[in-house]
């Protein structure tokens, strides 16, 4: 179980980090012309969107760091949790804006954060 943990959470901090990255370095507009999966970001300042990024990046480094290095390995599922909570936005949104077959992108995303949050507070996580 400790392996496929750590492999969901390997995919997950990579694709929040590069998410999260993109979003902090590229300008808005060019975000938006990405196509229809981000056209969420018109609702959005560039500020935001930044922020969003920000918090992407965070839960990553969030995801890993902690257990490999064996200092507060707690913060892994509470960082799951965390990336848990901007889904729930990205769900919210993508409701709200009639996107509705991007959702099931993001309830995947959730349920695998979900499966790393229950599995890392059972058990402690391992040095890789």
């Amino acid at each position: 179980m400790d392996l496929a943990l750590w492999i969901v959470t390997g995919v997950l901090a990579a694709a929040y980090l590069g998410g999260g990255v993109g979003k902090i370095i590229v300008p808005k507009e060019k975000i938006h012309a990405y196509g229809p999966s981000a056209h969420w970001t018109e609702d959005y300042s560039a500020a935001a969107v930044k922020g969003i990024g920000a918090l992407e990046v965070l839960g990553a480094v969030g995801l890993v760091v902690p257990a490999l290095v064996g200092v507060a390995p707690v913060l892994v599922p509470v960082a799951a949790v965390g990336l848990g909570l901007v889904m729930v936005g990205a769900v919210v949104t993508r409701l709200r804006r009639g996107e509705h077959r991007l959702v099931a992108v993001d309830l995947v995303y959730l349920v695998l954060l979900a499966f790393v949050a229950v599995g890392r507070f059972a058990w402690v996580p391992s040095a890789a």
